[in-house]
C-alpha cells in the first residue's frame, strides 16, 4: 500500500503528464494548421527571410534565393526569359487556362494588380501554363482578351512541360502536378511568388515570424476571407510590391 508521499509523487506525475499532453496536442494541431495554410517551409528548402526588413531575402543554405533562368514562348510567340524581367518587380505564377476551380480567381486578383500599377514601368507579371499541350501561343492571347490582360510586362508563357514543372518545383517550389482525377486535369497550389528588380525571391513575414514565402492568390481583396478562415493576401501582396518598387 503507497505511502502518503508516494501517492503525492504518483498523483504529481499524473498532472504533469495531462499538461503535457494537452499542451503536445495544442502544438500539433497550431503546427497542422499552419502547414495547410502554406505558413510553415521546411528549413532546408527555405530557412527564412532576412532580419530588419519588412520584405526580406528568401534565405536558402545561407544564400539569397534566385529566380532560375527560363525561357518560353509567350502569348505574341516572342520568346521571353527572365532577363527581360530584370529591372523590374513582377508578381510569378503557375496556371493553366481551361482550369475551372482558382485559375480565373488568381487571374482577377493579377489584373487588379495590373490596374493598380499600370503607370508604373518597373511592374510585370510571369504567368506559366502548366497545360502547355493545349496553351499555345493563340490560346493564350484569347486568354488575355478574356481577362483584359493588357500589361506589356505581363506575359503568359508556355513551352515545354517538363521544363516549367521544373521551374515550378525545384525552382519556386510551387506546387503543380498534371492529375486526372482532379478538375480540369491538373492540380496546382495557388500560390504567387513576388520577385524583386534584380531576380531576388522576396517576402515579408507571416504573424507566426515565418516568412511567407509566396502570396495566397486564390481570395480577392472583397472577399476578406476563404471559407476555411484563411486571410487573403493581396493587400499585403500590393503593399510589398509597393515597398520593392520605391527599392
Amino acid at each position: 500500500m503507497p505511502t502518503g508521499s508516494n501517492s503525492k509523487k504518483k498523483y504529481t506525475y499524473i498532472w504533469v503528464s495531462a499538461i503535457i499532453l494537452i499542451f503536445g496536442t495544442f502544438a500539433v494541431y497550431e503546427i497542422t494548421k499552419r502547414v495547410k495554410g502554406g505558413t510553415v517551409v521546411e528549413n532546408d528548402r527555405m530557412s527564412g527571410v532576412s532580419k530588419g526588413k519588412e520584405v526580406g531575402f528568401v534565405i536558402n543554405s545561407g544564400e539569397k534565393r534566385k529566380v532560375p533562368d527560363f525561357e518560353f514562348y509567350n502569348q505574341d510567340s516572342v520568346l521571353i526569359s527572365n532577363k527581360d524581367y530584370l529591372g523590374k518587380v513582377y508578381v510569378v505564377e503557375f496556371f493553366f487556362t481551361t482550369c475551372p476551380t482558382i485559375c480565373p480567381i488568381m487571374t482577377q486578383n493579377l489584373v487588379e494588380l495590373q490596374e493598380t500599377f499600370k503607370y508604373n514601368e518597373d511592374f510585370g507579371v510571369a504567368s506559366f501554363t502548366i497545360n502547355p499541350r493545349y496553351d499555345t501561343p493563340s490560346v493564350l492571347t484569347a486568354y488575355a482578351d478574356k481577362y483584359g490582360i493588357t500589361d506589356k510586362d505581363w506575359h503568359l508563357m508556355t513551352g515545354d512541360q517538363e521544363k516549367i514543372y521544373e521551374l515550378a518545383q525545384q525552382g519556386f517550389y510551387i506546387f503543380a502536378t498534371e492529375d486526372q482525377e482532379a478538375p480540369g486535369g491538373f492540380e496546382h497550389s495557388g500560390m504567387f511568388a513576388l520577385v524583386d528588380k534584380n531576380g531576388y525571391i522576396r517576402s515579408r513575414e507571416d504573424e507566426f515570424g515565418n516568412p511567407l514565402i509566396y502570396y495566397r492568390g486564390t481570395i480577392t481583396e472583397e472577399q476578406g476571407v476563404n471559407s476555411d478562415g484563411e486571410t487573403q493576401q493581396m493587400t499585403i501582396l500590393k503593399e510589398d510590391i509597393k515597398k520593392l518598387l520605391a527599392e
